[in-house]
């Protein structure tokens, strides 16, 4: 039987009245516990419950905690206790108490209509662009602040920044060009040779690197290296608040973090661009000797032949303007992150997505042009 002196339990017809009295407080946690945990189990299967708390003088938070347990201990059963005579000052103890162990219920997953759907990214995709939009104005207003107070612009910061994104990225630059470059000889000749027309692998090799994938593949590294760096680096100040430090300064963030990695980029890349071009046509030129049986003087010969300074110049025009994009997209979403890991991993994902993309866009663009141009 449970203990007399903290709960007293009358049953008739299978109806229990619990009545608990005396202090309910760790100070008799012993005596408490055992009484509930008998009274649980003596009335296990009642078929109506009304707790009577009228007499109880004191609670505390251990009084309260086993409370529940006596209350859980019957809903489990489905029968729900009637609680009464509980003093107000005790209401919002009991209510924490019911709220613990609780989780909340999962909200509701309503399937999105594909129209809705797709008027959502819409909107999603006019913000971004409207972001990017306002994000250049303020680029080009940081560096034209720049150029009317030279002694403000942070040159340390951005001869690091070629550092990082420029000399230290030319050996994998070489590498994958390289590889990209012996890769387009070796299909070249094996499918030119068909028709014994090996020869005009020199031509493909030399327009295509110059002209597109030179300059194209050098852009997309760079998003992938650089771009997803810079993103993280701004993120990571976001989420320190050292940017929000900046501005309680008096320093605009653009302008001292954004100029220097724009211009490193703007320099960087066009000189990527021509060692990458360079280290591509020295892998065809290799292959189209080693399997093609072109040797170097002829091959050398037929590329003067095929190409132009127009070639050279139209992959060395795209360079900067795809540097610029791809640091306009990365500190754009670097300054986006917001305070925590989740958001920095999305907005450096996000950084390289829309980078490799408008690289590629912009790069049809520039072939239209060019076309037009009759260049």
């Amino acid at each position: 039987m449970p203990h007399a002196s903290l709960i007293s339990v009358h049953s008739q017809d299978d109806r229990l009245t619990v009545a608990g009295r005396g202090a309910w407080t760790s100070e008799y946690a012993d005596e408490l516990e055992q009484a509930v945990d008998d009274t649980a189990r003596t009335y296990a299967h009642p078929k109506g419950i009304e707790i009577d708390l009228s007499a109880v003088e004191r609670m505390d938070t251990f009084g309260a905690l086993l409370f529940e347990r006596l209350k859980r201990s019957w809903k489990g059963t489905g029968v729900e206790p009637q609680v009464k005579g509980l003093a107000p000052r005790y209401k919002v103890l009991i209510e924490e108490m019911g709220r613990m162990g609780q989780e909340p219920p999962p909200p509701a997953r309503r399937h999105e209509a594909i129209l809705e759907r797709f008027g959502h990214e819409t909107v999603n995709v006019a913000a971004d662009a409207a972001a990017l939009l306002n994000f250049v104005g303020a680029s080009v207003a940081a560096m034209g602040r720049v150029l009317l107070r030279p002694r403000s612009f942070r040159f340390t910061a951005m001869v690091n920044q070629m550092d990082r994104v420029g000399l230290r990225a030319v050996p994998i630059i070489i590498l994958i060009t390289f590889l990209i470059g012996c890769i387009l000889a070796q299909q070249g000749i094996f499918n030119f040779r068909r028709f014994g027309a090996d020869i005009y692998v020199v031509d493909m090799v030399g327009v295509l690197v110059l002209r597109e994938l030179g300059v194209l593949i050098v852009a997309i590294m760079i998003a992938g290296r650089s771009g997803s760096a810079y993103t993280a680096e701004l993120g990571s100040m976001r989420m320190r608040e050292e940017i929000d430090a900046l501005r309680v300064m008096g320093f605009d963030p653009v302008e001292v973090l954004v100029v220097p990695r724009l211009l490193a980029l703007i320099i960087a890349l066009p000189l990527l661009t021509f060692i990458g071009s360079m280290s591509s046509l020295l892998g065809a030129g290799l292959v189209s000797w080693g399997y093609g049986g072109i040797t170097p003087d002829v091959f050398l010969d037929r590329l003067k032949g095929a190409i132009d300074m127009d070639q050279f110049n139209v992959g060395m025009i795209k360079a900067p303007f795809m540097a610029a994009t791809i640091g306009i997209v990365a500190c754009l979403e670097g300054l986006r992150v917001g305070g925590s890991a989740e958001s920095l991993g999305a907005h450096t994902t996000a950084s390289v997505v829309k980078a490799i993309f408008l690289v590629i866009v912009m790069d049809g663009v520039f072939a239209m042009f060019f076309a037009a141009i009759d260049m």
